[in-house]
C-alpha cells in the first residue's frame, strides 16, 4: 500500500530542498521524523509537516501502522520562480531569482498488510433547502410572538432610546 502527500510552493531553492531529501529517502518514517527535527536546513521543517501529513493520510485513510511505514520516494521539483532586481552602479540591475520548489513523498509499508482500500466514509442525507426555509420561518413567527409579549409587559421599546441615540447618529459629519 501507498500514501502520497505533496507540498508545493516552498520558498526554498529546489537544489537545497534536495539536499534534506536525500538525508530522509529510504528511512522508516521514525527515524526520518528524528533526522528532520534536529536537521538545521531551512526545508527541514516544512518536510517535517509533510512528512507527518503523510503518515495521518496512512493512519486515517488506510488503517496503517506508522511502525510499519517507510519513505519509497521523495522527489523535489522546480516550482515557479519570482523575478526580483538589485539596483547595482551605474544605473544598472541585476536580477534576482527567488526559487521555489514542489516537494512530494510516497510512503510505503515494511511488511505488507494486504490493506487496498480507503476506509469508506458514511455520507450524510443531502439538505433540502425547503425544509430549511419552512424551519425558519417558524422560528421567525415564535420570536414575533416573543417581542409582542415583550411590548406588553415593558411597554414600546423604542420610545426609550429614542433621544440620545436618534440624534447622534442623526448628525452629519463632514
Amino acid at each position: 500500500m501507498e500514501v502520497r502527500a505533496s507540498l508545493k510552493h516552498l520558498r526554498v531553492a529546489p537544489r537545497k530542498a534536495r539536499l534534506v531529501s536525500g538525508l530522509v529517502r529510504g528511512l522508516d518514517v521514525n527515524k526520518a521524523a528524528n533526522q528532520l527535527k534536529f536537521l538545521n536546513k531551512k526545508s527541514a521543517k516544512p518536510m517535517l509537516k509533510l512528512l507527518e501529513s503523510a503518515v495521518a493520510n496512512a493512519i486515517n485513510n488506510y488503517d496503517l501502522d506508522r511502525n510499519n511505514l517507510v519513505i519509497k520516494e521523495i522527489k523535489v521539483d522546480e516550482g515557479r520562480v519570482l523575478k526580483r532586481w538589485l539596483p547595482r552602479a551605474h544605473g544598472r540591475a541585476t536580477i534576482l531569482r527567488k526559487k521555489m520548489s514542489h516537494i512530494a513523498i510516497t510512503l510505503s509499508e515494511i511488511v505488507d498488510s494486504g490493506k487496498k482500500e480507503a476506509k469508506k466514509v458514511k455520507v450524510e442525507a443531502p439538505v433540502k433547502l425547503d425544509e430549511v426555509a419552512k424551519e425558519a420561518k417558524k422560528t421567525k413567527k415564535d420570536d414575533k410572538i416573543d417581542k409582542d409579549i415583550d411590548k406588553n409587559v415593558k411597554g414600546d421599546v423604542k420610545s426609550s432610546n429614542k433621544s440620545f441615540a436618534n440624534k447622534v447618529f442623526r448628525r452629519k459629519v463632514g
